[in-house]
């Protein structure tokens, strides 16, 4: 049988390696809840104050600041709801990147010929980028170095045991 023959055998699209990257966020929805109660309580009780010293349009600027914060988390959350599914078959690596339940990334990629390379930038950052034939996609951009660096490995392992020795 010739190395690049297109009829599947039996479970050849059976996944190797299937992971879903969902970017860390360490405030939990109940956390944020008491985290916005206990600033807005802490404002109230120093507005208060400064409303009895006759200082009373510091209460807005109090307020301004729990509702600026209070926006910075939502963004935040929004922005965790994205997330990356890599798929990995004999016949291709699936790339799929989804941005607040939309699909806007579907990319395959042929993985007898692909490289995983982790790519250290002058920053301090590293990028976990795909190439085959020619073509480039960085993929966990929000993960930590260390967890791309966890992936890049299991990817690596899993794509050696799809190649022939």
């Amino acid at each position: 049988m010739d190395k690049f023959d297109d009829s599947a055998p039996a479970g050849r699209d059976e996944p190797v390696f299937d992971a879903v990257l969902y970017p860390h966020r360490s405030l939990s929805p109940s956390g944020f809840l008491i985290l916005m109660l206990a600033i807005a309580g802490c404002s109230t009780a120093v507005g208060i104050l400064f409303w009895i010293a006759g200082a009373w349009p510091v209460v807005g600027f109090l307020g301004l600041d729990v509702l600026l914060i209070y926006v910075a988390f939502r963004l935040s959350y929004r922005d965790a709801r994205r997330y990356e599914i890599l798929k990995l078959t004999a016949s291709a690596l699936s790339v799929e990147r989804f941005v607040r339940g939309r699909r806007v990334l579907a990319e395959e990629l042929q993985p007898y010929w692909l490289n995983v390379l982790i790519e250290e930038e002058r920053s301090g950052q590293n990028r976990l980028i795909l190439r085959s034939h020619g073509r480039t996609l960085e993929v966990g951009a929000f993960l930590s170095p260390p967890e791309k660096s966890e992936l890049a490995d299991s990817l690596r392992a899993a794509l050696a045991g799809l190649r022939p020795a």
